[in-house]
Parts: C-alpha cells; structure tokens; sequence
C-alpha cells in the first residue's frame, strides 16, 4: 500500500513539477516581452512636501507629495518616488508648496526691484507704467540674464490734461493724437495699453478701435472723458461707468476708482452692491489694490512716518524724489476721513466677491509707499481683513491672474504641466495668510532658491543704479514727448 502511494505520488508530482515549469517558463516569457515599469528624469525632485492648488471651487491638497520638475515645468505629482529620477533632489518635509505669486499692478522702475519681488514669493508681475527699457527688461527675464519675476508691461499710460494728468503720462485730446500715440506704442513693442480717467471720449473711442484693429489689449481706470464742474455730485460723468464695462478691458483698477466712478463717490453698500452684480454680469475682472489707498492712511495716520517705515528703503530713490510734494500732502492729513474711506472700500471689495466679481490681485507696488513685494503680502492681507476666505485671497494672486492673462493650466498652478514656478513655506498660508512673509524657498522656472539665495536677493534690492534709472526712466519719457525737465532731477544721483 505503501509502495502504489509513493509511487502514485511521484507520478502526480512529475506531472505537477512539469506544468509549473511551464507556467513559470510562461509567466517568464510574458515578463520579458512587457515593457519595464516606467520611469520620469528630471532635474529637480522636491520631495516629502505638502502642495496646495488653487485653480478649482476649493483648495486641492496633497500631502506627502513628489513633485518632479524638469526644463522648468512640473513634469509629475506623484505620491510616491517610484519611478521618479532626478539630478537633484530637495527633501521638503515639513513645508508647504504653492504656486507663485502674481501682483497684476506695479511700477517697476529699474531692475533691482526685481529680486525683492522674489523674495517675498511674486513671480510674476505686470507692470501697468511701461517705458521702452521695461519691453528689454522682460526678454532679458525670460532668456535668463536678469533673474526676477516674468514680466508683462502696458505701454505708457493714456490720458488727457485733466485733474488725474501725471507728468509720465503720455496726453492725447483728439482722435488723431490718440490714434498715433497707439501707433506709436505698437512701433515700440507694446502689446497692452494702459488707459486712465481724464481721456476724452474722442480719445478714448479711438484708442478702442485702434487697439482693436491691431490686436492690443486694453486695461486701466475706466475713463471719464472731461471733468467738468460739478462732476460727480451735482452732474454725471461724460462717459458713463457703465459704457466702459462692455469695451473688453483685460482689467479695471483701484477700488477707490470704481467707487469714484461708478458710485459717484458715494459710500452707499446698496449701491455698490448693484454695481458688483453689473460688474460680474459683464464678466469684468478688477484689480482691487485695496493696499494703495490704505497706504494714502497709514501715512496720514503715522503723520508721515509710515514712509520711512522698514521696507520702504527698496522704493526707487529716483522716484520717490518726484513724488515728495504727494507724499507731504499726505502725511499732513487727517486720518479720520481717509480711515473710513478706507473700511468703505474693503466692505466694497468684499461685496465684489460675494456678487462673483472676478478679483485679481495688485498693489501699486514701486510708488508712493508701497514696497515691491512685500505690498503683495500686505494685499492678501487685507483681502482676508475685508472678509475673503485664505483660499479666496489666495486664488487671487495665482489661479485668477493665470485666467485674465490667459495661461490656466500654465502659470498659477501647482500640477502636472504647470510651470515649476513655485513658494515653499514652514507654515500654512490656508491657515494664517501672514504665513506669505516668510517664504522658506522658491523654484524659479525650475531652479531651487534658498531661503539664504532669496534674502540675498532682497537685500540686493536695497541698492539701486540711480544712474541706470535716470537714463532708462527720463529717455523712455523724452522719448514719448516728455519735458523732463520739470522732475527736478538734478541731483538724484548724487
């Protein structure tokens, strides 16, 4: 009995040990003609790390992420490394990842602002006061030889003499003015103009039909045409608020504008609420830069000492000179009106988002004294202040700018296909917004920027070539028929 078992047994297990070796010479087989797990190389593995995204109807977060990055874009999300090659690799645990910051309304004025705005997490700006040097400014960006944030640029700004009439201003009256003021902007390379307040309807009109007939994007304050007496309270604008909402600007600036404007300067919430519905119904996106107006307070309410506060030394020496005159002016006013305009419009800006205004963010950085960088930081700030959620001020500054300029999916984002522009932080911006003062690292298309690199860059925006801000700034002006003689600059370089 013994023995048929043993035999039995054998001839089972002969038969057993044949099928699984043809199994397994199968399951070889079929191994070696599949292709191996694949594999992503980069130049740059950021590793461990939490990523926010702001582009859907609520944040999108990942924890414990591996973001590869190479040529300047992210290439994975991954949440594991498997498969994941790099030449670099930065171990980020503990931080917070987010897209780059966008500051929609600065005035740059030499290239040494350029790194503050980096230091404080802006990678992007657009600049809203452009002079010919800012058009070799921005290539020089892009190829590389300049690091600071891309650069977009409005043309000079469009206006006619009037009460808001600057001397940078380029003034034009008649159709024929404004038609070769266009033309010529569009001989220099500008792509987007800048309107104002004081342009008169026949101006105005032409520079619409010119920008259109050469594909040229408008943006600015919404124009008025001529002031004349009694304007706003006693008698209506020349061109309506409402006329500018259907002429396609890419944006409308400055709360206090539109409140001017559009609510004939009247604090009426009603009022402004209907108003934020005409806004949204037009698909009007708004720059609010509720930080350039409570500047106009913080210095009435220090009697001047919130100018020199600390900061404030990254403000183009060159400018501020010129604006002295403004700045006495206001550090000799009284706080109390300026503070309640000042609530007013953040109880504006707050009606505009719940009424689905598209809201960008911007902060008049580089005049007055609104530092570069910093004001963006201080924008979002006061945002969150008016009643907007973290998230909201946020998308602002990252989502929003990508979809007014035109680059969703591309730039403000934190994804797969995204440009590898992005902020690190040792804190939760979603949590606590004052989180954006102190940025832990950055990628700057594609490369790691220490906190030591970013600090370097701000403090190397405390030193200013007076002499390369005179030539660029005063030739772009000359250029466009500026006497600028009447800056009273003589001595700026000394």
């Amino acid at each position: 009995m013994s023995k048929f078992v043993s035999e039995a047994f054998r001839s089972s297990a002969r038969k057993w040990t044949g099928r699984a070796s043809l199994a397994l010479g199968a399951l070889v087989a079929a191994c070696a003609s599949q292709p191996a797990a694949p594999t992503l190389d980069g130049d740059l593995l950021i590793s461990h790390v939490r990523v926010l995204d702001f582009s859907g109807e609520a944040p999108d977060v990942r924890e414990d992420a591996f973001v590869l990055v190479d040529e300047g874009a992210i290439i994975a999300l991954a949440d594991t490394r498997a498969g994941l090659i790099a030449d670099a690799e930065q171990d980020a645990s503990g931080l917070t990842l987010i897209p780059g910051l966008t500051d929609m309304h600065v005035h740059v004025w030499d290239e040494a602002e350029l790194g503050a705005y980096l230091s404080w997490g802006v990678t992007r700006v657009r600049n809203m006061s452009g002079l010919p040097f800012h058009l070799t400014l921005a290539e020089q960006v892009e190829a590389g030889n300049v690091l600071g944030p891309h650069l977009l640029t409005t043309g000079p700004i469009l206006n006619s003499a009037g009460p808001n009439a600057q001397v940078n201003h380029q003034l034009v009256e008649t159709e024929e003015e404004a038609r070769a003021a266009v033309a010529w902007q569009a001989e220099q390379g500008f792509t987007r103009l800048k309107v104002y307040s004081n342009l008169t309807r026949e101006a105005y009109d032409a520079v619409l039909e010119e920008a259109d007939a050469r594909g040229m994007i408008v943006t600015g304050h919404t124009p008025e045409g001529v002031r004349g007496p009694g304007v706003p309270f006693e008698a209506p604008f020349d061109i309506a608020f409402g006329e500018v909402l259907d002429d396609g600007f890419e944006t409308i600036e400055h709360v206090e504008s539109i409140v001017w404007h559009g609510l004939n300067d009247r604090h009426d919430e009603a009022a402004a609420r209907a108003l934020a519905k005409r806004i949204a119904a037009a698909g009007m996106p708004v720059t609010p830069t509720l930080l350039a107006y409570h500047n106009l307070w913080r210095v009435a309410d220090t009697q001047g000492a919130a100018l020199t506060r600390p900061g404030t030394e990254m403000l183009n020496p060159v400018v501020q000179q010129t604006e002295r005159d403004y700045q006495e002016f206001w550090a000799s006013q009284p706080p109390g009106p300026a503070a309640q305009s000042d609530a007013f419009y953040s109880r504006v800006t707050r009606i505009f988002q719940e009424e689905g205004v598209m809201l960008v963010a911007g902060t008049d950085a580089g005049i007055f004294t609104n530092v570069p960088g910093l004001s963006l930081v201080e924008e979002l700030g006061l945002m969150v202040q008016a009643g907007l959620t973290e998230f909201e001020a946020l998308k602002s500054a990252t989502h929003a700018p990508s979809v007014v300029l035109e680059r969703a999916g591309v730039d403000g984002c934190a994804l797969e296909g995204c440009a590898a522009d992005l902020v690190l932080y040792a804190c939760d911006p979603l949590a606590d917004i004052s989180c954006l003062h102190m940025p832990d690292a950055m990628i700057r298309d594609g490369e790691w920027l220490s906190r030591e690199d970013l600090m370097a860059l701000r403090e190397a925006g405390r030193h200013h070539n007076l002499e390369r801000t005179q030539e660029n700034v005063l030739g772009g002006l000359a250029a466009q028929g500026v006497d600028v003689s009447v800056l009273g600059l003589e001595g700026a370089t000394e």
